[in-house]
């Protein structure tokens, strides 16, 4: 007994003249990885319409089963998006996504986009489901985040993503 008591008590002795690692978050933060996926974003065209095309190849591929897209059809009247159909609903499960980044690298128009912003913390369970309302972002922001993401290096192009595939190269890995 005594034995164990002094080995506890040596370990906090050894530690008591460390510098301290703790960081006081909001004051001070760490350095994001470059790889680092958190929140998602859709993305917007630069005349405004949306990226997403509603084809749930995102859904598809997502290990979590945690993304739900329902799409429908454009019209003349209601053009949402480039193609024939765009997504009426699209849905993330903030709570059962794991970031791994699939639907990212699964969508053919890269409109969907993990960014670096980990804060996702909220009071209710209910407002961890991402709607379109809070995935959209606005042109000027995503144009920044597209650009800063390129030139972080870390993903390719996304007209370079086809062009990769069929050379059998991965999609997420960074191009010289």
């Amino acid at each position: 007994m005594l034995a164990g008591f002094l080995k506890s008590l040596w370990v906090t002795l050894r530690h008591i003249f460390k510098k301290p690692v703790t960081v006081q978050y909001p004051h001070e933060r760490r350095e994001v990885y470059d790889r680092s996926r958190w929140r998602h974003v859709l993305l917007r065209h630069e005349d405004g319409l949306e990226k997403c095309i509603g084809c749930s190849l995102c859904a598809a591929a997502c290990p979590a089963d945690c993304i739900n897209v329902i799409a429908g059809e454009n019209t003349p009247d209601n053009r949402r998006s480039p193609g024939e159909r765009y997504a009426t609903i699209f849905e993330i499960n903030m709570l059962r996504c794991i970031f791994c980044g699939y639907c990212e690298d699964a969508c053919p128009t890269g409109a969907i986009v993990l960014t670096e912003n980990f804060e996702l913390s909220d009071y209710n369970r209910d407002d961890f489901i991402y709607g379109k309302d809070r995935l959209l972002i606005d042109i000027p922001e995503g144009v920044a985040l597209m650009k800063d993401i390129l030139n972080r290096g870390n993903v390719l192009k996304y007209e370079d993503k086809a062009e990769a595939k069929d050379e059998g190269e991965l999609a997420h890995t960074a191009k010289p």
